[in-house]
């Protein structure tokens, strides 16, 4: 057969367009597989994730009163115009306001007065100033009850929600503004509060705040200010932090763990993170949202805790956590008859399970004393075998014994182990089989044995024999 040369170069640049199109495709779905993976992991950073950020504000008459070069109203409005100013700009930020003692005049108190004056949206830090501008102090000082109702401001809790109280006073409706931040942040509502008090304020005062969240004395116009780009910073940028698992010694030396931070008000899971080395050899740096207050659950066998860990603000926090472990290595004697055996993992002197593993695995554990329940036949128990930080502690099982029973009819069989004088149940025979093969630990037992036809117990045969380990014998219930 002749084949032109025109014919080859077109079916070779054929193939070749074939070729080109199976890797575009291929390079198309890595970088899809990669844009995926990066997009979730930019989710757990505070940095990508929207922010909602509610400004409550003081329009009480105490708001009136002159403060350095102008009246607390005037400077707070001005310094909170620039604020959300500064905001508009923020891909990840939306701002509502919140004003409360300005819709109704002092005296008479009128402890109803609050409302959501700006609800959330984009791009409406003009709208917030020209609220604030057409506003005017006249009422009282009811802070529970615009806490409370702020609940209904945020669209829900897919976000960061923050709240910014901005106050020249203490609560004056007799709310409990305390016990109302605690519900709205165990609810996972808000997260834990901004109070900056505006002016000089009585320590007893500024005391009662603490509770609230985090309080901010602004007693000058220039530290009002300051505050503020100190709240905004604590806000938008997340917080560097180490968790140290320290071995024995105090060290940091344990890692490969998966660890979850919880919210510790919420229980809400924040964050799962394999705990790492970077590349100096110590434990890698996470940047996570420090407006929240965490437990941190480490994932080793048993897994250790620790709670109520708060974040130092622009600080690198290092989170140390007591993990030190060791090795537990079980062995099935040298014909491996026991590689696929299951055996049952408990802390000494308890009852919970805390895993289950063949005698061909290993596991790293918490240093300390455990149980073992091995599912041979008899079962085999080992207790307190003592776990040393980074030793390996081998248990090895005897090895078994084949035993083949031979019956002259169908019946029923029971094995029996003779331990101390008195014989254990170990284990009953097929009824409908005139022969089995098992495997018994090393020992003395007894065979108990009746035809299942017959119906007088007189007929019982008893048949002992001894299992040494690795053999093979042959019992005959006849």
């Amino acid at each position: 057969m002749t084949i032109k040369r025109d014919e080859v170069f077109h079916e070779n640049i054929s193939l070749l367009n074939y070729s080109v199109i199976r890797m575009l495709a291929l390079f198309l779905i890595i970088i899809s597989f990669q844009s995926t993976s990066s997009a979730q992991r930019a989710e757990t950073s505070s940095e990508n994730k929207l922010t909602r950020i509610l400004i409550i504000f003081d329009c009480s008459n105490s708001m009136f009163g002159i403060w350095e070069s102008d009246s607390k109203f005037n400077i707070a409005k001005r310094l909170v115009g620039q604020m959300v100013d500064s905001l508009s700009r923020e891909q990840n930020v939306q701002l509502a306001l919140r004003c409360y003692g300005h819709q109704k005049q002092y005296p008479p108190q009128d402890c109803d007065d609050t409302k959501l004056e700006v609800p959330f949206a984009k791009d409406n830090a003009w709208l917030i100033k020209s609220k604030l501008n057409k506003l005017s102090p006249s009422g009282t000082t009811p802070i529970a009850l615009s806490l409370e109702a702020c609940a209904k401001d945020f669209p829900d809790r897919n976000a960061r929600n923050v709240v910014l109280l901005i106050t020249d006073g203490k609560e004056e409706c007799g709310g409990d503004p305390c016990a109302i931040s605690a519900a709205l942040q165990s609810k996972g509502i808000v997260l834990r509060p901004f109070i900056v008090g505006v002016g000089k304020m009585d320590p007893d005062i500024t005391a009662s705040f603490n509770c609230i969240g985090n309080y901010y004395d602004a007693s000058s116009e220039s530290s009002f200010k300051q505050v503020l780009k100190v709240i905004i910073t604590q806000v938008l940028n997340a917080t560097s932090c180490q968790v140290n698992l320290l071995d024995k010694s105090g060290k940091p030396s344990e890692t490969d763990v998966a660890m979850s931070f919880y919210d510790q008000k919420t229980g809400a899971l924040k964050y799962h993170f394999i705990h790492t080395m970077n590349n100096r050899g110590v434990p890698d740096t996470l940047r996570i949202d420090h407006l929240s207050t965490y437990r941190i659950v480490v994932h080793t066998l048993p897994a250790v805790e620790k709670d109520n860990i708060t974040l130092n603000p622009g600080k690198h926090t290092v989170i140390a956590i007591d993990a030190p472990q060791g090795i537990l290595e079980l062995k099935a004697g040298k014909s491996n008859q026991h590689k696929d055996l299951m055996c049952i993992l408990r802390k000494s002197g308890e009852t919970t399970t805390l895993d289950a593993l063949t005698l061909k695995e290993k596991r790293k554990l918490i240093t300390g004393k455990y149980d073992l329940e091995i599912l041979t036949l008899p079962r085999t128990y080992v207790k307190d075998v003592l776990i040393s930080q980074s030793h390996t502690t081998t248990v090895e099982i005897d090895e078994p014994g084949t035993v083949n029973f031979q019956f002259s009819l169908p019946g029923i069989a029971s094995i029996l182990q003779e331990q101390k004088g008195e014989y254990k149940w170990v284990c009953n025979l097929g009824d409908d089989v005139k022969q089995e093969v098992i495997k018994l630990q090393p020992g003395k037992y007894r065979a108990v044995f009746r035809g299942k036809n017959i119906k007088e117990t007189l007929f019982t045969i008893e048949k002992s024999f001894i299992v040494e380990p690795g053999t093979s014998i042959q019992v005959q219930l006849k």
